[in-house]
């Protein structure tokens, strides 16, 4: 059987960079178990380690590195819809900061040829209390169903997650300002409306100025009319 707990450590131990470790770490204050391993090389580790049957097998996972690898191990390996399923909802708990949530989202590519079964798995999860299931939702929007086949569901969704804290509102707000990117026609009516908070509004209106893909003219609309109401 394949030595998960041994072997895995021992390999991210020698991928560790110190220097990126001290970098990485101001990222995510709160978090103290990182190691400092650049996401490529974690990234062909997991590739390799997907092969391998039992990998998932061990629950022992301390470093943020491996938590992180196990997510990516799940993207990667083959398997059927079902039980990837099976395991993303295993991996879904360890989620506790936004950058394992983020890797872990990115990782899911199965999801765009599987629209519909993983638009059912993530109803499991939109009206969760909890900040990384609110963020995991939010983000697997972002990246899998901003697309003109889901755009109107995709912000009926969005506008369902709550966003009372940090992390879930700035996921829905990168989510809102990607929707309005690219269909502003369709979003535009979510941010003159009362779906969503004040806090989350200023949010995306901020990524939506960020973006070169926006005319300079709406954006000055957009924070003059959204802006304004929120802060009147």
């Amino acid at each position: 059987m394949f030595c998960v707990n041994d072997e895995i450590k021992s390999r991210l131990i020698e991928m560790a960079d110190e220097k990126y470790r001290e970098f990485h770490s101001k990222l995510l204050p709160d978090t103290d178990n990182i190691l400092g391993i650049r996401s490529p090389l974690l990234r062909n580790y997991a590739r390799k380690l997907a092969k391998e049957p039992d990998v998932l097998e061990s629950e022992n996972d301390f470093y943020y590195e491996e938590i992180i690898l196990r997510g990516m191990i799940i993207g990667y390996m083959k398997t059927d819809v079902e039980t990837r399923l099976k395991y993303i909802r295993e991996f879904i708990p360890k989620i506790d900061n936004w950058a394992v949530c983020d890797s872990f989202c990115s990782t899911l590519k199965f999801a765009n040829k599987n629209h519909s079964r993983v638009w059912e798995f993530l109803q499991l999860y939109v009206n969760s209390e909890n900040e990384f299931e609110q963020r995991f939702c939010a983000v697997m929007l972002l990246m899998y169903f901003v697309n003109s086949d889901y755009a109107d569901d995709t912000l009926e969704l969005l506008g369902r997650i709550n966003t009372d804290k940090y992390y879930s509102s700035m996921a829905v707000s990168w989510a809102l300002a990607e929707c309005f990117i690219k269909f502003p026609e369709k979003t535009e009516p979510f941010l003159y409306g009362n779906v969503f908070d004040g806090q989350t509004l200023k949010r995306t209106v901020r990524k939506i100025c960020d973006s070169y893909r926006v005319d300079k003219m709406l954006k000055t609309k957009l924070k003059k009319e959204v802006i304004d109401r929120v802060c009147s």
